[in-house]
């Protein structure tokens, strides 16, 4: 049953400043004709403000979860709950504008300009004029565009900008739960990198709870406090933080789908900053690079390798060497 929920969105979100939990219960589609669900059963939940990766090989049905939150497809059988609320209980067109969406190919209105676009949704939730400039300004300055940017339409900017727009434009009106449906996943190594630590970074600041899908291990990894990987027919195989997945695969399919190399990919999951370095005393640098406390152990250990296999140096942030890192201090700290 649909609720008619319109008097709320007067002014300024109603969510302003909060993170949902989200909780799928036995969520399920099934297409007309089609032999078996894209999505079967689906039970996981998503505490506030962490960063949930859906992951899989393709037609595993990790997008079409995705877009049964927002009731881009309705669900067939079971729930999903925003912060305890059922989905089913609300307008499509409401819900939508509680939700933050972002998707590969952004979706900008090509005729509107920047400012224009990051406002499409305060506009239609009533905001009034000063308020949205005001909200402009500060999601140019938060996902790092400069104000004149705002002015300027999308077809005048490169691909990594007009990401940033679409993520500044998901968070325009503050919703509790935003939804990525592999954002990055048409944009070059280098910039793909940058912007995946770029929101890494908003996420610190704004502790949104977020829905992200890729078909990418390795930036699941990276991008989530908690992973879903699945299974074709829709079918959870393992859900949980990304150093339980890499330490302990359920079955073959996530072994396989983890990769061989999961010992490498747990490195990725812990700095520098959380070993007892070696005493650096007598130390002499010769040429070598230092080491970030920062720095994730799966890097050091490259880069160690990459230097001839010898200690290298740590350098906090005031120039001063800290200690040295090694492979045999890598090593003891995966066995630990």
């Amino acid at each position: 049953m649909e609720t008619n929920d319109t008097a709320h969105l007067e002014g300024p979100s109603a969510w302003a400043g909060h993170a949902a939990t989200l909780e799928f219960r036995e969520a399920t589609k099934r297409y007309a004709g089609s032999d078996r669900p894209a999505v079967d059963r689906l039970s996981l939940e998503v505490p506030a403000g962490d960063v949930c990766v859906l992951v899989g090989p393709s037609g595993c049905g990790k997008t079409t979860a995705m877009r049964m939150v927002n009731r881009m497809i309705d669900i067939t059988e079971g729930d999903i709950l925003l912060d305890g609320r059922s989905v089913r209980d609300r307008a499509p067109a409401q819900l939508r504008r509680e939700i933050g969406y972002v998707i590969q190919q952004i979706g900008l209105f090509p005729h509107l300009s920047v400012g224009d676009n990051i406002a499409t949704v305060p506009r239609l939730l009533g905001w009034d004029k000063s308020r949205i400039g005001r909200r402009i300004d500060e999601l140019l300055e938060l996902v790092g565009l400069d104000a004149a940017m705002g002015r300027r339409y999308p077809g005048q900017l490169s691909g990594g900008q007009r990401q940033r727009v679409g993520v500044a434009r998901a968070l325009a009106a503050d919703p509790p739960l935003m939804l990525m449906d592999e954002p990055f996943g048409a944009i070059d190594p280098i910039t793909r990198a940058r912007l995946q630590d770029e929101l890494l970074r908003l996420q610190r600041e704004i502790r949104k709870t977020i829905v992200f899908v890729t078909h990418d291990i390795d930036e699941a990894i990276k991008m989530g406090d908690r992973i879903a990987i699945m299974r074709q027919g829709g079918v959870l195989a393992q859900y949980g933080p990304p150093d339980d997945l890499l330490a302990s695969p359920a079955d073959e399919f996530v072994a396989r789908f983890v990769g061989a190399d999961r010992g490498l990919k747990r490195l990725s999951l812990s700095t520098v900053a959380e070993l007892d370095l070696l005493d650096s005393a007598g130390y002499e640098r010769n040429g070598e690079p230092a080491v970030r406390p920062d720095t994730t152990l799966r890097d050091a250990l490259s880069l160690i390798i990459t230097h001839g296999g010898r200690p290298l140096p740590v350098e906090g942030p005031d120039g001063r060497i800290e200690g040295l890192v090694s492979t045999d201090l890598i090593t003891r700290a995966m066995s630990a």
